[in-house]
């Protein structure tokens, strides 16, 4: 690394590190009234846990920030259906 890149590193803050969203995508969780809501439906929730942790991680990360609750329950009526989202899903395996 060059002396600025390693001036600039030496000077980062913690208050500004992993503030965007996509640095967040590994630690995005429904909120907990959704997550209960969720876990309820046994179907849906089981075809969701047996899908593979990538999907997992970006359907929660784009879920979890959506601000339409229709948004966030679509998550669970796809699961119901043992469906992916469509958007989220790539060409091939939907």
């Amino acid at each position: 690394m060059s002396p600025a890149g390693l001036k600039a590193f030496a000077a980062r803050s913690d208050d500004r590190s992993v503030i965007y969203s996509y640095e967040q995508r590994k630690h995005a969780q429904l909120d907990p009234a959704d997550d209960k809501r969720f876990r309820t439906k046994a179907k849906a929730w089981k075809f969701f846990q047996a899908q593979p942790p990538g999907y997992r991680q970006i359907t929660l990360c784009w879920v979890s920030s959506a601000k339409k609750p229709e948004t966030r329950q679509r998550l669970i009526d796809y699961s119901i259906q043992e469906k992916r989202i469509p958007r989220l899903t790539p060409p091939e395996t939907k």
